[in-house]
């Protein structure tokens, strides 16, 4: 089978590892300082998954850009400085060795930035076993526009009808969808309907569900018949 009969693209936070509680905790502790705060209710439909950009617009509409550049490098410093042991989520261990066995092409597709991917997916042990690592944040636009996974794609020479996506946002999920790939909504953080609604193909609560891996077999076996 060839690098080319199809791919696998990932999102990071939320898909691969569970950090949405860090993330929440940064973000309290930057708006407290600012006499502000958010419900997780609020993180998990509007911030999660998001670019910093929107995010510090949307938490602090009456501060400049600058202000936002500045707050995003403090939540940032915060997320990092919280960060223990990771542990990936159910599943994702046995996907990627699955995918490696078969050269399956893999891209993890974020918003985060660089410094911080790469700290997860090092983290992880999974910094070496990708083949792309795509930053929103360093495209012209990042989620929920389909350009970062576009762009996923263009590097690993794949085609969104042979490649499936993994996503746990709302923002992350209309990205994936809207560049054509089949995308599954993991269901960390939000209900199935939400992930549906943004575009999911189908849900699934992490990667030992036995429905994906008839799927990714059924994958592989037609492409080697082809």
């Amino acid at each position: 089978m060839s690098q080319a009969d199809f791919s696998l693209l990932f999102d990071l936070d939320g898909t691969l590892v569970d950090t949405d509680i860090l993330h929440f905790g940064a973000y309290q502790t930057l708006l407290a300082d600012h006499k502000r705060s958010i419900t997780m209710q609020i993180y998990k439909e509007r911030i999660m998954g998001a670019s910093n950009d929107a995010i510090m617009r949307e938490l602090f509409p009456d501060l400049s850009r600058d202000s936002h550049r500045r707050l995003a490098e403090r939540k940032e410093e915060l997320f990092r400085a919280a960060i223990g042991t990771l542990e990936p989520t159910p599943g994702v261990l046995a996907l990627f060795e699955w995918a490696e066995a078969r050269k399956v092409p893999i891209a993890v597709v974020t918003n985060a930035p660089r410094t911080n991917a790469e700290r997860m997916l090092a983290g992880l042990e999974l910094l070496g076993r990708i083949d792309a690592l795509v930053i929103g944040e360093e495209l012209p636009r990042g989620k929920p526009d389909p350009l970062p996974y576009l762009t996923g794609l263009q590097r690993l020479g794949g085609r969104a009808e042979r490649a499936l996506a993994f996503e746990d946002s709302l923002s992350g999920v209309r990205a994936a969808s809207g560049a054509g790939i089949h995308t599954y909504g993991v269901g960390s953080a939000l209900p199935a309907a939400a992930l549906r609604e943004a575009g999911a193909d189908e849900v699934i609560a992490d990667f030992t569900v036995p429905a994906l891996w008839s799927r990714l077999d059924g994958l592989a076996l037609r492409a080697v018949a082809e």
